[in-house]
């Protein structure tokens, strides 16, 4: 029993050494475009790797998905990465396109208990994986935090937020999955990694 506390110790460290790194990665790539060694410096502290920086850079203009909403709300997928650690993060922003401000429908927190106590999150996000025939759900932390933005109560109109949430990585010859968000349309997604 104590092996596998430490091990969900070591995976939920893992999980939100790398969310602190992707969320310096988000700031980073906020800036002017022109500066391209901050990005690679927060990509290689995630151990993200020196070809990320520039297709993430890539992404972040045409999005791997677009998931649309209620009320305006529009959830662009910017990458879904696979790392060595055996799982998947997917990053993006979620935008309310509406004229006015929108409230976070509660249901994208799904409907575990266990999630639904540590607030508002993306803890309802699924990755369908159709060729393996199997369905894979956020992760969480030693203490069941979903590894997602957590926190997302209204957006105003016009503003934009970065998101992620990691999932369980489905085998390495699956590439292709549908992301699924509870209150919005799915998008087919291509993991890379």
């Amino acid at each position: 029993m104590s092996k596998r506390f430490t091990a969900k110790a070591r995976r939920g460290l893992v999980a939100l050494t790398v969310a602190a790194g992707l969320a310096i990665g988000v700031a980073g790539c906020g800036g002017s475009g022109g500066d391209d060694k901050k990005p690679e410096a927060s990509a290689t502290t995630s151990k993200g790797g020196g070809s990320d920086p520039s297709a993430q850079e890539g992404q972040s203009r045409s999005p791997l998905a677009e998931l649309r909403g209620p009320d305006g709300l529009l959830l662009q997928i910017t990458s879904a990465q696979r790392d060595s650690g055996g799982f998947v993060t997917v990053n993006g922003t979620i935008k309310n396109d509406g004229a006015k401000s929108a409230v976070i429908p509660s249901q994208m927190s799904g409907d575990e208990t266990e999630i639904i106590k540590h607030g508002q999150s993306l803890g309802g996000a699924t990755l369908v994986d159709s060729k393996g025939k199997k369905r894979y759900y956020v992760l969480r932390d030693t203490e069941g935090r979903p590894l997602t933005t957590i926190g997302l109560t209204t957006i105003e109109a016009g503003q934009t937020l970065p998101v992620f949430m990691q999932f369980p990585s489905p085998p390495t010859d699956t590439t292709n999955v549908t992301l699924q968000l509870p209150t919005f349309s799915s998008g087919d997604i291509k993991i890379s990694g």
